[in-house]
């Protein structure tokens, strides 16, 4: 609160914020302080799910000017290295990201960015959405990796945020069913709500049985997975599960070792690809917002202004709702 309001640099633009939301890599710093190599080693300003309007442009900005209402992509690659060469810059090691050590996010009132990682959003796109287009591209970057296409069955583990912006996706990528599975009745009754076609609630099954409920509710073996979880059993659940030849997707995080039955899954030809982050999404999701052909706003559960920040975390921590957004403006009354 006390910070001084920042100066854009020549290639950055000043924004006030308006909307942030709250991500479990967010509440894991809270209370950890580290996620696996990245870990916090001075005070660091959390937030990285964002949208604000351009109050300052710098000297070299050309695309924006101020009261621009923009979304930001927390992730800005420092060099110009073979990864952004090849259009891959989120694999970068040097890149910079917003509320990963030790870079601040932008959780706060004002906060300067790249300005190539500011994109305008169009008049019929609000904040909220602006800012959920974080969380909706990691389900855009997921799908391309997966191959989803017209037609195809796609099981998605896990019915958190990341897990029904798969569902969105995958949808909206032409999916012709979609199941999903959690442990959560909620989580798949708001699953149901944003398409997906099957839900199945987990409770103490093996691995082999999640894969076989999965297979008789969509009627064959899906030949996508999507695993949202990174929890060791709903990855042996996603191997199982997948059909010959198909594709499974690792999304969720977990554990740095995991015992998989990897030979289950070679000598049924089944790729394992992992996805860090993403790339190149932000116009693709600002299109499909604009043209209304995703809905991302039943996402939003709970808001709240920034003074009750703690009170979102906990919110968050505890499980309650879907995505937590926080509003950052303290002079706008709008929802």
């Amino acid at each position: 609160e006390n910070r001084p309001i920042p100066e854009p640099g020549p290639n950055e633009v000043l924004l006030q914020m308006h909307s942030v939301g709250i991500c479990g890599s967010d509440v894991h710093y809270w209370q950890h302080g580290r996620i696996g190599d990245f870990v916090v080693k001075d005070p660091m300003v959390l937030g990285h799910e964002a949208s604000g309007t351009v109050i300052k442009v710098g000297s070299g900005v050309t695309h924006l000017k101020p009261g621009d209402r923009v979304a930001i992509e927390p992730g800005v690659p420092r060099e110009m290295d073979e990864f952004c060469k090849t259009g891959r810059y989120n694999l970068s090691p040097t890149i910079f990201f917003c509320a990963t050590p030790p870079d601040d996010g932008n959780l706060c009132r004002y906060y300067k960015h790249s300005a190539s990682y500011c994109y305008k959003l169009p008049d019929n796109v609000t904040f909220e959405e602006g800012a959920l287009i974080e969380p909706l591209s990691v389900g855009i970057h997921a799908c391309k990796r997966a191959g989803v296409t017209l037609g195809s069955k796609v099981f998605v583990s896990g019915s958190g945020p990341i897990g029904l912006v798969n569902v969105l996706v995958a949808k909206m990528m032409g999916a012709a069913a979609v199941v999903i599975t959690d442990l959560s009745a909620s989580r798949l009754q708001k699953a149901k709500e944003v398409g997906a076609d099957f839900t199945i609630q987990v409770t103490n099954e093996t691995p082999q049985e999640v894969a076989s409920k999965v297979e008789s509710l969509l009627g064959c073996m899906p030949e996508i997975t999507v695993e949202c979880t990174g929890v060791q059993a709903c990855i042996q659940a996603g191997i199982y599960a997948t059909r010959s030849g198909g594709t499974l997707v690792l999304v969720g995080l977990g554990p740095e070792m995991v015992t998989v039955p990897i030979v289950n899954a070679a000598v049924r030809e089944v790729d394992i690809r992992g996805i860090f982050r993403y790339c190149n999404t932000w116009p693709v999701a600002i299109a499909l917002l604009a043209s209304k052909r995703i809905n991302v706003k039943p996402l939003v559960t709970h808001r709240f202004p920034l003074e009750k920040a703690l009170e979102a975390f906990e919110t968050t921590k505890r499980g309650e709702g879907v995505k937590v957004m926080l509003k950052c403006d303290p002079t706008d009354h709008n929802p």
